[in-house]
């Protein structure tokens, strides 16, 4: 398998996919494409590669079958290993974890456009508006719940690192760089999803990158 990721600092669909290629313990081979370019344009037609996704990124091939989007890339691996590494055994469990998963990766607009991933940046009480303020409300309560209910078994959203934590580690980059203010519940989860190993290979892999995407350097309006 190859699996084909952008720019490690911004791309936060790149960490979806490359979390979930690592947790199915497949071998795979790691392309990394410079994603907005001077030549980014005139690259994503002409790269066989990323064609089938109108050079969006992640792109997962396994020989002749391609899948891209990181949530169909997590059913396909799952399909290949068996849905419980990636899913809660339990029925109502899995119910909510994969409602989290489809809510992530439909919702939280507000969040996404005023704090864009960037593991590099620290900002200090970074000013967000009202919608803003509501995902990351709406995204706390999800953390406490599943957190509640199904998360004595470790310190992860279930308890072990599942889909879910996938789908949110993203959330935890940004709200370390913007300096979200979070009750003591999620940063312990925060932590937890920071000092993973796979995390922390790619914040470092993220720190040496020498790529700068302008349009995602757009530091939040200080209070």
């Amino acid at each position: 398998m190859k699996l084909i990721i952008g720019n490690k600092n911004y791309s936060s669909w790149s960490l979806r996919g490359w979390l979930a290629a690592k947790q199915s313990g497949l071998a795979f081979e790691e392309i990394q494409v410079p994603l907005y370019g001077d030549d980014w344009d005139a690259r994503k037609k002409q790269n066989d590669e990323i064609a089938p996704s109108s050079g969006k990124v992640p792109v997962l091939w396994d020989g002749d079958a391609v899948v891209w989007d990181s949530l169909a890339i997590i059913e396909y691996l799952a399909d290949k290993v068996g849905r419980e590494r990636f899913w809660p055994k339990d029925d109502a469990a899995r119910a909510m974890a994969r409602s989290m998963v489809a809510e992530m990766h439909s919702s939280f607009l507000a969040l996404r456009t005023q704090c864009p991933m960037n593991i590099r940046r620290r900002v200090e009480g970074a000013a967000i508006d009202e919608a803003c303020k509501a995902d990351v409300v709406r995204i706390l309560t999800l953390w406490a719940e599943a957190r509640a209910r199904f998360g004595r078994g470790g310190p992860y959203l279930f308890g072990t690192f599942s889909a879910a934590d996938i789908f949110y580690a993203p959330v935890v980059s940004r709200f370390t760089s913007y300096g979200i203010a979070v009750p003591g519940f999620a940063l312990a989860y925060m932590e937890a999803i920071w000092s993973h190993e796979w995390l922390q290979a790619w914040v470092k892999a993220a720190e040496a990158e020498d790529w700068t995407i302008e349009q995602f350097e757009a530091e939040a309006v200080k209070k």
